[in-house]
Order: C-alpha cells, then sequence, then structure tokens
C-alpha cells in the first residue's frame, strides 16, 4: 500500500497558499493560472482553512456576491481535515469519503508539506490495481 509521502514524492511537494484577507477573485485567479482546484489559507505560517473552486461555486456565484469584493475568509472552509505523510493512500480515500472533501492538506510535524486531491488518490488507486493485475497474469500465465 502506497503512503501519502510515496505519492507525495512522485507528485511533487509544491502547494500553492493564499492569505484569508485576498480577494475571492485573486484566489480563484490563481487557482485557473495552476490549474488547480483548491488552495491552502495561510496565516502568520499557519494553516486557517481552504478555498476550493466547490466554495466559489456555492458561495459567491450562487449567493450573487462579487468575488472582488468578498475575502478569502468569508468564504474558505476553516474546519480543515487534513493528511499525514504515513496514511496510506487507501485510508486518505476513505477520510475524503466519510469528510465529503476533495482536497487534503498534508502535515508533518505542524507544517504543511503537500497537498493531495481525491484524483490524485483515484490514479494511485488505480496504478495499484494495474500493477496487481498485471502480477497476477504473470503468475497465471507462468
Amino acid at each position: 500500500m502506497e503512503t501519502v509521502r510515496q505519492l507525495l514524492e512522485e507528485k511533487g511537494h509544491e502547494v500553492w497558499t493564499i492569505g484569508p484577507d485576498a480577494s475571492v477573485y485573486d484566489a480563484v485567479a490563481l487557482m485557473s493560472d495552476k490549474e488547480i482546484g483548491a488552495l491552502t489559507v495561510v496565516q502568520d505560517g499557519k494553516v486557517v482553512g481552504l478555498i476550493s473552486e466547490r466554495d466559489y461555486a456555492r458561495k459567491v456565484i450562487l449567493k450573487g456576491r462579487a468575488s472582488k469584493a468578498t475575502q478569502v475568509r468569508d468564504i474558505m472552509t476553516a474546519r480543515v481535515v487534513y493528511a499525514r505523510p504515513d496514511q496510506t493512500v487507501e485510508e486518505c480515500m476513505a477520510v475524503v469519503t466519510d469528510q465529503r472533501v476533495r482536497h487534503l492538506p498534508v502535515m508533518e510535524n505542524g507544517r504543511l508539506i503537500g497537498i493531495i486531491s481525491i484524483g490524485d488518490l483515484v490514479k494511485a488507486i488505480i496504478a495499484e490495481q494495474k500493477f496487481i493485475i498485471e502480477q497476477l497474469l504473470h503468475y497465471i500465465t507462468s
């Protein structure tokens, strides 16, 4: 079973962050520019929330708010669900399913070291299943 640490080694540790006082417009522009679906919200070096495209759709667009006049802090998810680097991909898949979230910041010793998405988890599980199938086919045919 692959761990989150191994997954981050493959995908990279790069994390894009934004401050809580930034405008939602700036957050969405950064997500668009980096082709990502969420940003970790950091203030004074501490993770204070997460803002996603889903937050933008539900809390700005559908409520008729102006993205340039709305601060990240006003729509971010403040109760952030985290992953640890020693957790397995399967454990994280259970977390995103149970908690109904799509992104998990990865924390180690109180420090943000990466972020994984449900897409990253699905990709890792598919790769692992493909490997197992190939091994079984090799075993059966030899």
